[in-house]
């Protein structure tokens, strides 16, 4: 049995952009086997690699599109990871870069301050600094974000995405993403 983590799908739209960068757009083998064979994508490339039933042997797609286009968000959903995307995972007192786990967010008007939890009022912070910021304004606290919180579009918000390769970048996807990618001077 070929094991489902060893084999991800890169899943690009039907325009060949993947759908998400960060987290990059991948299935499981199995799922873009079963959108092969149901006729929903078409296979880009291949891996080394054929599974086999008893009617039917298939080369594993490493690459796949989309037949049908789907639409990028207007807007940019408000959630704690693009929160963190968007602030490029570093605390905006401190500047210091951390992992999603142990980022919080801090709202720069306290929400006892009348501060909503929205894009413009919600900033990525680093544990210690949101301690220190507390319920207080940034003026008060003496900590004003490095960077002004905005409502990033979907567009730039995927643009911060390539910022953060995968730990793994199958040889038959550098053609879809930019990461470490030499183009031919041709």
């Amino acid at each position: 049995m070929v094991a489902f983590a060893a084999y991800p799908v890169l899943v690009l739209n039907a325009d060949f952009r993947p759908l998400s960068y960060f987290p990059l757009s991948l299935w499981p083998w199995p799922e873009a086997v079963k959108a092969v064979i149901s006729e929903r994508v078409d296979v880009v490339s291949h891996y080394d690699r054929e599974i086999r039933s008893p009617s039917r042997r298939m080369r594993l797609p490493s690459v796949v599109s989309l037949r049908d286009y789907v639409p990028v968000a207007r807007r940019t959903a408000f959630t704690r990871f693009n929160v963190f995307l968007r602030d490029r995972f570093s605390c905006q007192y401190c500047g210091q870069s951390l992992p999603s786990a142990d980022l919080t967010f801090d709202h720069v008007v306290p929400r006892s301050k009348g501060g909503l939890t929205e894009w413009t009022n919600v900033v990525a912070a680093c544990g210690p600094c949101n301690l220190k910021k507390g319920n207080r304004l940034p003026a008060d606290a003496r900590m004003i974000p490095l960077t002004a919180p905005i409502e990033p579009s979907p567009m730039s918000l995927r643009e911060r995405g390539r910022g953060f390769p995968p730990n793994h970048l199958h040889q038959s996807w550098r053609d879809f993403l930019y990461w470490d990618s030499v183009l031919d001077p041709t």
